[in-house]
């Protein structure tokens, strides 16, 4: 296997005909919450993720094009994991705790409805194939890239203008006192990508259309924040309402109706010292949004 790439988590892709899959592979004993805001998620197995649920492990958060469909690509990592030996223990072996989050890309049309109701066709939607393939990038230490790859290759931003600006997946890390904190996001959004003074990177002056228009419901945002820090799940699930504040700080608007904006957070526990919560926080809303800028760098040149 090749080194982790993500603090001590392993970050692979899949890459298909306009969509994909990203796959995050925690060390063992990861604990995990996550939040959506958004008004329409695509995501599986996000229930067990509140704080008040049994399970506060997670063994892989999965993020795919296809909307709903792309679901499917965290059964192959969840098989691939079963086969490794990880998972939740039960009396009949472990079962593989996989979160799952999609957005909407063109791979949707395949299923959705002929070429002629929306454009081309393409291959379809992730599957399970799809997954199990971008967990085994991870794990043999393929170069994770930023731009439109993975789960970002069909990504756009800009849509509440009429537009289709570029959208993709991008990550970042920077350091928390002892501790460190990275982020991946796939940007799909409705709204615009700000840059550090407020004003949209793409499209500038161009006047809003306010209305869901053609691209209404076939958007969404979702991240990972992941530190090395010791956090309970509670901890956790502040940490991915601060990974929401940098959504908001680089996207405009964000958690609309037409979103499904969505975080995970995961915590290793592996830093040396106390892990001080705010602090963390504090600098996940700027990891977070550098990651967001970073997806879609590459089209701004």
């Amino acid at each position: 296997m090749g080194a982790p790439q993500l603090l001590s988590a392993y970050a692979g892709h899949w890459t298909g005909d306009g969509t994909g899959v990203t796959v995050i592979l925690p060390p063992p004993g990861t604990v995990a919450s996550g939040e959506v805001r958004g008004g329409a998620p695509a995501t599986r197995e996000f229930a067990l993720l509140d704080p008040t649920r049994l399970v506060d492990r997670v063994d892989a958060v999965v993020l795919s094009g296809g909307s709903a469909f792309g679901l499917a690509a965290a059964d192959g990592v969840m098989g691939a994991l079963r086969e490794r030996g990880a998972g939740f223990p039960t009396p009949v072996g472990p079962v593989p705790i996989v979160v799952g989050m999609s957005i909407f890309d063109t791979s949707v049309r395949t299923v959705a409805g002929p070429a002629d109701a929306g454009g081309p066709k393409t291959a379809g939607p992730p599957d399970a194939a799809a997954g199990r393939a971008a967990a085994r990038a991870a794990w043999n230490g393929e170069a994770f890239a930023a731009g439109r790859v993975g789960a970002g290759t069909g990504a756009s931003t800009g849509k509440w203008r009429d537009r289709l600006d570029p959208g993709g997946v991008g990550w970042a890390v920077r350091d928390a006192g002892p501790a460190r904190v990275a982020a991946v996001v796939v940007v799909n959004a409705w709204g615009d990508v700000l840059g550090p003074g407020g004003e949209p990177l793409f499209a500038a002056g161009a006047g809003p259309q306010r209305t869901a228009a053609a691209f209404g419901m076939q958007n969404t945002t979702v991240g990972v924040v992941l530190t090395d820090a010791a956090l309970t799940k509670n901890d956790c699930f502040l940490l991915a309402q601060s990974g929401h504040t940098g959504f908001a700080r680089t996207i405009h608007p964000a958690h609309s109706r037409y979103d499904g904006d969505a975080v995970v957070a995961l915590a290793t526990g592996e830093a040396a010292g106390p892990a001080d919560l705010d602090l963390i926080r504090a600098v996940a809303v700027d990891v977070v949004a550098e990651a967001v800028r970073a997806a879609v760098s590459a089209e701004r040149g």
